[in-house]
């Protein structure tokens, strides 16, 4: 029994160590696996895709039941090698799974290009971001879908992995990394992935749903590093979030425009069309310095983040080792 709870510090071990590889290393720059899964992922699509909900519930059943069968034999195998064996195996998969430092770098270019006023190059970088269409933004518009998007992928892109991780390990990891990278792919209400991506970004919704309400709490906290208020966080979360379509990023999107004193939302272009999202916020449009605010508060949140989940992870070995002692 012993062993259960040696289980949550290797985990919560390996979790802290692949944030800081994350943080001092980002992604991996050759062999990514999430590439390898995305690659994955569309040679498959040339097989099952139909305009059908059915086949799109096939799809994503396959994918994430390979991650997941993936992630299973990978922890078991690291089990055997003792408690370093399993800190260490945690700490990669932990680290390949993380985007949290490709996001910022990606948001600090953007705000980088667009102090230069290069709004070609800024357009070129969007997609990194977002799926909007960056040819119908200006340099307004371009700085408020960075913002946007650093903020709602501060939870799918760090804390979503991190709290999975601490639940569920290494199959936790891979299966949400999984989940958020097919959402990405197909998840989209365009006229070739509204019935065969439905199941896609509903799975990805159920699985955001803990980790996006970290993401909002933890920018409440968070908002006196930029120079923001807890009280106006809190308020635009309560009042706010619910108004976006998405049953997610509203939260992590309305705590960040509290934080920052500003205003989100509007007329959001996509390839596929026009949607019309709902403000969140009460302050002025954000500028071009929020966009740099929001970079450093994307990385207190994912500093909290990696020690909340470390945390989650040492109760949840020790819930296990109690209740299992029990029988």
């Amino acid at each position: 029994m012993y062993r259960l709870a040696r289980h949550g510090t290797a985990r919560a071990a390996g979790l802290l160590l692949g944030y800081i590889a994350d943080r001092a290393l980002a992604d991996p720059a050759r062999w990514h696996p999430v590439s390898g899964f995305g690659r994955t992922a569309m040679a498959l699509e040339r097989v099952t895709y139909r305009d059908s909900r059915l086949f799109g519930l096939v799809h994503t059943g396959v994918l994430i039941g390979g991650a997941a069968g993936l992630g299973v034999a990978m922890d078991r195998a690291v089990r055997r090698s003792g408690w370093a064996g399993e800190a260490v195996g945690t700490a990669v998969a932990t680290w390949v799974v993380l985007g949290g430092t490709s996001l910022r770098r990606t948001g600090d270019a953007m705000a980088r290009r667009l102090e230069a006023d290069d709004l070609t190059a800024a357009r070129a970088l969007l997609p990194s971001l977002c799926g909007r269409d960056p040819s119908a933004l200006d340099a307004a518009g371009l700085t408020r879908a960075s913002l946007e998007s650093v903020a709602e992928n501060t939870s799918d892109a760090a804390v979503g992995a991190l709290v999975w991780g601490a639940l569920a390990g290494t199959p936790g990891l891979f299966v949400y990394r999984a989940s958020n990278t097919l959402d990405a792919m197909v998840g989209y209400r365009s006229s070739r992935y509204r019935n065969f991506g439905w199941s896609a970004a509903r799975w990805d919704d159920i699985v955001n749903l803990l980790p996006a309400r970290l993401t909002g709490a933890l920018t409440v906290a968070a908002a006196p590093t930029v120079g923001g208020s807890r009280n106006e966080a809190w308020e635009a979360l309560r009042r706010d979030a619910a108004e976006h379509p998405s049953p997610n990023a509203g939260v992590a999107e309305a705590s960040a425009a509290g934080a920052l004193g500003i205003s989100l939302g509007g007329r959001t272009e996509y390839a596929h069309g026009v949607e019309m999202r709902p403000r969140l916020g009460s302050g002025r449009s954000p500028e071009l310095a929020d966009l740099d605010r929001a970079v450093h508060l994307s990385a207190a949140v994912q500093s909290g983040a990696a020690l909340v989940s470390a945390t989650l992870a040492v109760t949840v070995g020790h819930l296990d080792f109690r209740r299992r002692s029990r029988r």
